[in-house]
């Protein structure tokens, strides 16, 4: 069994900054997916990291403002979000078990965290 646990996030207004972090218990090192899901959209990929931090991958509308990271404690992940809009606003999910953009490749998911950008 593998469990996800979930900090960060909130409220801020445009412009602002916001922080996830995502800790995994159980065994292994595993790479790391970001989704969101705003209400009525479909859950969409955000960022993804490799098991060992070596490769990030972005989707599109996040390039240059959001980062993933991967801390000294390797069970734990981070989603850095700069320049935040209120587009972003939705519930953020990390999941664990592939590095890919799709949803169906992950095997775990955290319970996820509002983040809410004010205009």
């Amino acid at each position: 069994q593998v469990q996800l646990v979930e900090s960060g996030g909130g409220l801020v207004q445009a412009g602002g900054s916001l922080r996830l972090s995502c800790t995994t218990s159980g065994s292994g090192i595993w790479s790391m997916g970001w989704f969101r899901q705003a209400p009525g959209k479909e859950r969409e990929f955000v960022a993804a990291i490799q098991w060992n931090g070596d490769s990030t991958n972005y989707a599109d509308f996040v390039k240059g403002r959001f980062t993933v990271s991967r801390t000294n404690a390797k069970n734990t992940v981070e989603l850095q979000m700069n320049s935040l809009k209120p587009e972003d606003t939705a519930v953020y999910y990390c999941a664990a078990g592939s590095y890919l953009p799709s949803r169906d490749r992950y095997a775990y998911w955290g319970q996820g965290r509002q983040v809410t950008v004010s205009s």
